[in-house]
Parts: C-alpha cells; structure tokens; sequence
C-alpha cells in the first residue's frame, strides 16, 4: 500500500517489514522518530537506553541471540556508541544488526557538523544511505540480509532532510524470522588479543566482498543523460538537487552503498563522460575516494564544505539557471530561540547571572542559558562534559575558582554520561558545584522517557533512579533540592554550596512546564497603575513579557503563572489571575 511518510517513520516500517524485534536507542535529532515509530509496532521490543553506547550494545546482545536487532542515533551519539562500534565489526553477528544515524549537515540541533562517512570506512562497516522516504524503507529492510549475507552489522546514514520530509512508501508486510540458533563460539566473540587478531583478516576479507557486491548492487546506480561533456557521482539529498536542477540532461551516478564504494563502476562512469563532478555535503567522502583511484574529479572547489545544500546552490555551482526569488522590502526581526514560559531552568540562570558564578553547560534545551539576557553558560562541549571539565576547571585554579563556578546539567543528560563524572569529582575530591536541572523528562528531543522519570518508552512504569540517593551514594555528603521557582531558595542555596569546603550537588527540580500532566496557574496580570516602566521583570528573558505602551504587558496565551518575574518587581505590579 502507497503511503506518504516521513523519512523516520518509513525507516521504523522497513524495521518492522523485515522482522527487527529489539529497538534499543537513544533520543537525538533527527534520528529520534525511528525510535519512536518503532515503538509502535507491538512485535517489537523498543527502549530509550540511557546512552548510545549502552542502545549499541544492547542491539548486539540481541542479535547474538539470533534475533534482529536495531539501534538508532544521532551523528554525535555514534561517537559514543565507537567503542562497540569497531569490535562489533570484528566479531560479526548472529541474526541481523542494523545501525542507523543521522547527520545534521546545517546544524540544526547539534554542536558540530561532522560527517558520519568516515566511521564506515574506519570501522570497516557497510553503510547506506537513502535519499528519500522510499529508499529509507527499502534499504532498511535490505540492510538485514546483508547484515546476514555478510556476517556484519550495517550503517544507514541518514539526514536531517531525508529524516524529516516526506515521500511516498509501497509498504508490504511483516516477515516473521525464525529466531537464529545462539552457538558459542568463543573465537568469534571473545574479543581477547590473541583471538581479535585473528578476526582481522576474515574483516578485511569481507570488506574485499562488500567491494564486489557493491559493483552490481543496484544501491549504486547510473542514470544516463544527454550530455556526455559533464557526469555527476552523489548521494542522499544531493541526488534530490541533482535531479531537480538537472533533470536527464547530465548524467548521474547515484551511490546507495557509501562505502565500500564500487570502484569499477566508477572507473567505468568517469570513463564515459568528459568531466566529472562530485556533488555531496560536508566532507570530499566521495571525492576523496575518486582521486585514491586516479579519477579526476571536481567537487569542493566548487562545492562549500560547510552547511546544507539546495538546489538554487548546485545549480548556481554547475553554472545552471537559479530561479529569481521574492525578497522583502522590510528587514524581518531576528528571533533567536529561548526558554519557554514558565521554564524551570530560568529561575536556577538568573540566580547564577545574579552571583556572577562560572557556568560550564551540558546538552540539552537548558543550553539556551547562554542566550541573552541570561547569558549564564561559559561553555558546551558534549554531553556530559559540564561535570568533568568543571572538576578540571577547579583543580587547575583551586581557590580562585573553587565557589565561583558551577556544572548544570539536566537529568537525562545526567543519566547518558554525566555519573562518570560525578564519580571523579568524589574520587579526586575538588571543591565542585554540580547542579542537576531536573525537568522529569528529556526536553530537547521531543519529550522522551528516561532512567529518572519512573516510565518507559510507552508510558508504562518502569525502574525509576533516585537522583539525590545516587548522588549520595557515590560519595556526596551535601545533595540539595530546590524549586527554581523560588528565587529566594535558590539564591540561599547557592550561597550556601558555593560557600561549603566541601564537593556538592543541587538538583534544581521542576517537572517541564510543557508536559501535559503539568497543571499550571492563571496567567499573571499587569497592574498599569502600580507598575513603573523598570522593565525589572524582563530581565528573566520569558517571552510572556513584553513592554508595551511604556508598561510591563503579560501575554495571557503564553503565561503559566509561575510568578518568577512578579519576585522580582519591587512595586508589586504584578499580580495573580483568576
């Protein structure tokens, strides 16, 4: 049946289609719908694992157990999941293992823009990569019988594009796959020196296989033209482009099967035309590859190595017609992105912008702490490195920064990699604040579950972590909660950790004000009499609150009542609703 599905959901289909039976990942746009849809199927076994590394291996248990197995990250989170990653390549499989992750060219929601290509080729694992929603569903399902075929887990690279558009899906049904025999076979699986060195070669070998396969697999494909003076080698969204700004006038080679890629059919393509043009995003994956094969091919002279592509860019670089746009005649207002109303974050950064503290941030919707006017985070590197690098901070500076600087983190992050460490904090004992922002979910994904929040992926109850006696546990003394509603609680706690001779923890709780559980107050009201222009409760950043007129305004369709700003009017302008 024709479907039209996002590219996410047509990957949780071809999941489906092909018998997976455990989903095991962890949230990261835009790999996170996979998951998600996933789930919904009910012969699949889904989770949110509390990081990558734990979803990869995971999905390996289950494929060691003979049945098919899938686990799904951003290109961040493979860096996570890398340790599994190579050895998984040298053990193989039982039944099927399929990775998927999805790269952010443009960096929509992510730190860096690096190019997940490069972890096929080093870990020497098969990758596909889809263009559309069709082709996600096609090659997710295809991606298990060469995981079999070859005795290999798969990579499926997709994109922000093709992970969040839509195209239309020929969807079958489930095939249900006899559960694989589990043999033990310690030579295989024991990764020990004197048995991984020998396991070497059989993954050399099978690359050299996965070579072959790749020069008569239709996943690379060639689509003749009219005009033999210039040939075009892509992938993913770039194939999209091609196609849209070229139609059949050059033609293509689409590559399915980034790696390995087939060398012949490249020679033979490049052979065909006059002048070959690479077009891909990111890094010369693809070009690189080309030059190692004495092909002369041209790509990031002409094409950026940052950002996402369109088809008015691949046009404007092939020296093809760009279609005129419609430019307004007035400048539209920049609107950079903020905390929502009511967010619980926002009390704990005023009261940190407040005491002039030292902020070193983690991942997640809380990064916003560093946007004015809070402009309270000094620093974000990865998830999980707030609590590290503070300890490094302290230890580097002693008592010139021990009682000046703070780690926040959020509790899911927290739970994915910021134990470690708190553990090393404990361990090596510096005079560390960490403060865990508890918001009872993983926020900046979507909503999701994790180990905290006492739920699974479906809702249903599940093992719940108990952050203050965790914290307690490994070695804390002095673990501290407070409302971050309550200005005055916060300011006091601070104070009072930051002052302590003493490693501590703040866990900031307060579940997300968007959660629908969550019941909220009446909106606050502006007494225009009372209120004296100080614009003194703007300074929280809630985009609730406005200057209007010369007065404080209070949008009523946004303000959940949490009364942050009316504590800090000293004319009592601000009053409750009804």
């Amino acid at each position: 049946m024709k479907q039209l599905m996002l590219g996410n959901a047509a990957a949780a289909r071809g999941l489906y289609e092909a018998g997976c039976c455990v989903v095991s990942s962890y949230p990261g746009t835009p790999s996170t719908e996979i998951t998600e849809e996933a789930a919904a199927y009910d012969e699949i076994y889904a989770e949110w694992a509390p990081n990558e590394k734990v979803a990869m291996e995971t999905a390996f248990g289950a494929s060691l157990a003979g049945k098919r197995s899938f686990c799904g990250m951003k290109h961040v989170g493979l860096n996570v999941a890398a340790d599994p990653l190579f050895t998984v390549s040298y053990t193989g499989v039982n039944a099927g293992m399929v990775i998927a992750v999805a790269d952010d060219p443009g960096m929509h929601s992510s730190q860096n823009e690096q190019d997940s290509r490069h972890y096929a080729a080093a870990a020497k694992i098969p990758m596909l990569e889809p263009s559309d929603s069709g082709e996600s569903h096609a090659f997710f399902k295809l991606a298990y019988d060469l995981s079999e075929q070859f005795d290999t887990p798969v990579l499926l690279k997709m994109c922000t594009r093709v992970a969040h558009s839509q195209s239309v899906v020929d969807t079958g049904e489930r095939v249900e796959r006899p559960v694989k025999p589990y043999e033990k076979n310690i030579a295989k699986y024991v990764m020990m020196p004197g048995n991984a060195i020998r396991r070497h070669p059989v993954v050399e070998e099978r690359t050299r296989k996965l070579a072959e396969y790749a020069e008569t697999s239709p996943l690379n494909r060639v689509e003749d033209g009219s005009d033999h003076s210039l040939g075009i080698i892509t992938s993913s969204t770039c194939y999209q482009y091609v196609k849209e700004v070229c139609g059949d006038k050059y033609p293509v080679l689409k590559l399915g099967m980034i790696w390995p890629m087939p060398a012949g059919k490249l020679r033979d393509f490049a052979a065909s035309v006059e002048k070959v043009v690479v077009v891909e995003e990111l890094d010369p994956f693809i070009e690189d590859y080309c030059r190692s094969l004495g092909i002369p091919v041209t790509g990031k002279e002409l094409f950026p190595l940052e950002g996402e592509f369109s088809q008015n860019l691949v046009a404007e670089k092939l020296g093809l017609p760009v279609p005129h746009g419609v430019k307004l005649d007035e400048a539209v207002p920049a609107r950079p992105p903020v905390m929502c109303a009511g967010c619980p974050h926002r009390g704990m950064f005023y009261t940190l912008k407040k005491n002039k503290v030292t902020v070193l941030g983690d991942i997640g919707c809380y990064t916003l702490g560093a946007v004015a006017p809070l402009a309270s985070i000094e620093m974000t590197l990865c998830m999980g490195a707030s609590i590290s690098a503070t300890h490094g901070f302290n230890k580097a500076l002693g008592k010139d920064s021990e009682g000046k600087t703070v780690a926040v983190i959020g509790d899911s992050t927290f739970m994915h990699s910021g134990m470690t460490g708190l553990a090393n904090i404990a361990y090596n004992q510096s005079n560390s604040t960490v403060i865990i922002l508890d918001n009872s979910i993983t926020g900046m994904t979507g909503h999701q579950q994790n180990p905290t929040t006492g739920y699974n992926i479906k809702g249903d109850p599940a093992g719940k972590i108990d952050l203050e006696a965790l914290c307690r546990a490994m070695g804390f003394e002095r673990v501290r909660v407070v409302d971050p509603y309550d200005l005055a609680a916060c300011d006091a706690v601070l104070k009072e950790e930051l002052a302590a001779d003493a490693p501590s923890v703040i866990i900031s709780r307060r579940p997300c004000a968007l959660l629908k559980y969550v019941k909220h107050k009446a909106p606050l009201v502006v007494d225009v009499d009372k209120c004296r222009s100080c614009k003194s409760c703007m300074r929280v950043g809630c985009p609730a609150i406005s200057m209007k007129d010369g007065k404080a305004a209070i949008d009523s369709t946004l303000c959940v009542g949490c009364g942050v700003c009316s504590q800090l009017c000293k004319f009592d302008a601000l009053k409750e609703g009804k």
